[in-house]
């Protein structure tokens, strides 16, 4: 019996004919498609685009810092820390005198990491503006610099 061949890769999509002329002619590749806004099915599962971080009880996951829009995220996360490395002592413990009762502990210790998780997800697009805004500013400056260079 014959084993079949294959290719390592799978032959081109028929589309790119459309880009044969691009060579001669940059202009005559198609236009890119536009941006998808809303909802979309990709694999079977419906996405949106639209970037909302679920809540934890959403998720199902019990809250450990106070709800509402003026979280002191530094403190809270701290606390959280605080509490970790807490319960983190309490197993070791546990797995030394009463090892079969560390299930709890394990629990608990899962149900800090997904608040501290969420904390840190929470931050991130503030931190990202951040990110950016320090990124510019350098760019700035490095660009006056070589201004001052070339004026020299």
């Amino acid at each position: 019996m014959a084993m079949a061949s294959s290719s390592a890769y799978p032959p081109p999509p028929p589309f790119y004919r459309l880009y044969k002329d691009f060579e001669q002619d940059p202009s005559s590749a198609l236009e890119p498609p536009q941006p998808i806004d809303g909802a979309y099915q990709l694999f079977g599962a419906t996405y949106t685009t639209d970037v909302v971080l679920p809540s934890l009880e959403d998720q199902g996951v019990r809250q450990l810092y106070p709800k509402g829009p003026d979280i002191d995220f530094k403190k809270e996360l701290r606390t959280l820390n605080r509490e970790l490395q807490l319960h983190i002592l309490e197993l070791a413990d546990i797995l030394v005198e009463r090892p079969s009762q560390y299930a709890r502990r394990v629990e608990d210790i899962s149900l800090i990491f997904k608040n501290l998780h969420h904390l840190l997800n929470s931050v991130r697009p503030h931190q990202a503006r951040a990110t950016l805004i320090h990124l510019l500013e350098n760019q700035i400056q490095r660009r006056k610099k070589a201004i001052e260079d070339i004026k020299q």
